[in-house]
């Protein structure tokens, strides 16, 4: 493959403390003087050793695994999958996370519009596409482009569980929105449940994570910006955390 004729599309919002996110990242700041008074204290130096006395520039952060871009694995649904203890993000395939792409665009629909089995349907016949095992599906809704308002978190389209177990049967192991989540918004969910309580209204399709092993990837962004719907690869690996429900990812549309 000829470097020069690739090109590279970030799908990542990135960690910021502006965010308005439930759950934004803590970041502090060190800048080039503080660097050289921790290396002096870390080597018995003194910051007057180092060049105007400045050294490395460093943040400290505090986040959630769930915060910014990232993938969910199994186990943030529940502690079995089909019977067996659902596996962390250290423990999944790397094969996953580098695929055929496919974006579904569901930016004409409303906030809080839950995504069935024919809207996908519809949109594969229109791009006269099929799904294949191990496709990457985006989910477009342009809720990224909320990400520093307030009602960022219940700004999407949401997908419904039955279209979740449809995507899985087709053999789809790593699906993503760049919803806050990939259910409804919890908001809605909530209401809907205290109306009527029952059973396959909150996290519904989260829990379908229960049935049968799958990945989301959350938060993702610049959909828009892909200008085929299929015929480009996605990268997406996550972060490797010891037994972690989640990993922080810098997905990535490689077009030719």
């Amino acid at each position: 493959m000829n470097r020069r004729n690739l090109k590279m599309i970030d799908l990542s919002v990135p960690l910021d403390p502006q965010a308005k996110e439930p759950m934004p990242p803590q970041i502090d700041y060190i800048t080039h003087e503080e660097g050289a008074k921790q290396a002096a204290q870390l080597f018995g130096l003194e910051p007057e050793d180092f060049p105007d006395q400045k050294a490395w520039a460093n943040e400290a952060i505090t986040l959630s695994t769930h915060s910014g871009t990232h993938v969910d694995a199994p186990w943030h649904y529940a502690s079995e999958t089909n019977g067996e203890r659902s596996r962390t993000i250290d423990e999944l395939p790397l094969e996953w996370f580098y695929g055929d792409g496919v974006l579904f665009d569901f930016s004409n629909k409303q906030q809080g519009y839950e995504i069935q089995v024919d809207d996908f349907k519809s949109q594969l016949k229109e791009m006269k596409y099929d799904l294949k095992p191990y496709d990457i599906v985006l989910i477009r809704t342009d809720a990224d482009k909320r990400y520093y308002q307030e009602n960022y978190a219940q700004s999407h389209a949401g997908v419904s569980a039955d279209a979740t177990r449809w995507l899985i049967d087709k053999g789809i192991k790593v699906m993503g929105t760049d919803g806050w989540g990939w259910d409804i918004p919890f908001y809605l969910q909530a209401n809907d449940y205290k109306q009527n309580p029952r059973d396959g209204v909150l996290w519904a399709a989260h829990f379908v994570g229960k049935e049968q092993e799958y990945c989301q990837i959350e938060k993702l962004a610049n959909l828009e910006k892909l200008p085929v719907r299929y015929g480009f690869k996605v990268a997406v690996f996550p972060v490797s955390i010891k037994h972690a429900s989640a990993g922080w990812a810098r997905p990535v549309a490689i077009l030719e």
